[in-house]
């Protein structure tokens, strides 16, 4: 099977403030710890460019992008331009060379999906930027990646491309964009009551769109009862390519959400989706916890590879996992099996009833 690895130097550039929840250096340590492993080989490498201006703009509000590309060099902005565009603010901060990491993140997308067109699986671990809107940034999202992987799909004759999102928190400008496009299906599992606040049972369509809110602490055994009703649905849709935003929120131990599944049920998931189309993009997306994003997407890269996970780690990779730190993690919440596994012990437990009615509903869905 033919796989590639999305890459850019702007993905490995630390630019975030200390104090947002993307400062924890994500994509370096991912790409590390793959190249450490020998998991990295050249030959699956796939150096994208950023995409241009006039190509993002197809999707996003040409004055947005140029706004965003001239405070990314360092122009001041009128304060109500980016009120408009919501950008210098906490959420989506302006720092030297955003654009250019944004830009390049649209571009990674393209490029996967140009490189499966005809059969593969590409994995664009700084894609995944789900919340971007047409007009504005939104959830750290300044444009809006997924979309554009769909979109070329689309642009190149597909007439069923799937969207499964397994971000903790809902896909929602990913939705907004193709809502009204049976071309595309448009499903998500994120957790409740949590930003944005969207993506509600009540929403879905059939066959079209099926959003599952589940509620907090959900465990291996719920969440697998949970993909089995979606993977139903996505079945039925027989889709000609599929998208994965595969966010690493959704996982044990995260400080942005309360899901509590292991990395285990979360490659389970992602492979399960993939096998239903032949053309694949594995997109990252949110992941707030460096030690679980980290050995959840490199887990992920392996599972798709076919690479053995050692279950005795390098000492140099244990020394990373030792030296990370997350202000959003207190020392003493530190699991011990983040610093010398890859592999998450499976969280089983009870089905809860409630997530036994939910996955019936879904399944109806599918008729």
């Amino acid at each position: 099977m033919n796989s590639f690895f999305v890459s850019n130097r702007y993905f490995y550039s630390a630019e975030w403030a200390s104090n947002h929840p993307l400062a924890i250096s994500r994509q370096t340590k991912f790409y590390d710890l793959c190249q450490v492993l020998g998991w990295l080989p050249k030959e699956k490498i796939l150096q994208c460019n950023a995409l241009g201006e006039e190509k993002i703009a197809a999707i996003h509000d040409y004055d947005y992008v140029i706004t965003l590309k001239k405070a990314s060099s360092g122009i001041i902005i009128d304060p109500d331009v980016r009120l408009k565009y919501n950008i210098g603010n906490f959420e989506n901060p302006i720092f030297s060379g955003i654009y250019e990491r944004a830009a390049a993140s649209v571009g990674g997308s393209v490029a996967a999906a140009n490189a499966v067109m005809n059969g593969g699986i590409a994995f664009h671990p700084a894609g995944g930027t789900h919340h971007g809107k047409r007009n504005k940034a939104s959830g750290f999202c300044y444009f809006n990646d997924p979309i554009f992987a769909i979109k070329t799909f689309i642009d190149n004759g597909f007439s069923r491309v799937a969207y499964v999102d397994l971000d903790a928190h809902h896909g929602d400008g990913v939705e907004e964009y193709f809502k009204n496009d049976d071309r595309v299906f448009i499903s998500s599992i994120h957790e409740e009551n949590r930003w944005p606040h969207s993506g509600k049972l009540d929403s879905n369509i059939k066959g079209h769109i099926i959003n599952i809110p589940v509620s907090s602490g959900i465990n291996d055994d719920e969440y697998n009862l949970i993909v089995d009703a979606l993977y139903i649905n996505v079945c039925k849709f027989a889709p000609q390519a599929i998208v994965v935003t595969a966010g690493a929120d959704c996982l044990n131990g995260d400080p942005l959400s309360k899901m509590e599944i292991s990395n285990v049920a979360f490659w389970n998931a992602v492979q399960r989706f993939c096998s239903l189309a032949p053309a694949r993009v594995v997109l990252g997306g949110g992941g707030y916890n460096p030690w679980t994003v980290t050995r959840g997407w490199a887990g992920l890269w392996a599972k798709i590879n076919g690479y053995e996970i050692p279950a005795i780690l390098p000492i140099e990779i244990k020394e990373m996992f030792a030296a990370m730190s997350c202000d959003l993690i207190d020392d003493d919440e530190v699991n011990p099996e983040w610093l010398d596994t890859i592999i998450d012990k499976e969280n089983h437990g009870d089905i809860r009833t409630h997530f036994i009615e939910l996955s019936y509903k879904i399944r109806d869905f599918a008729g």
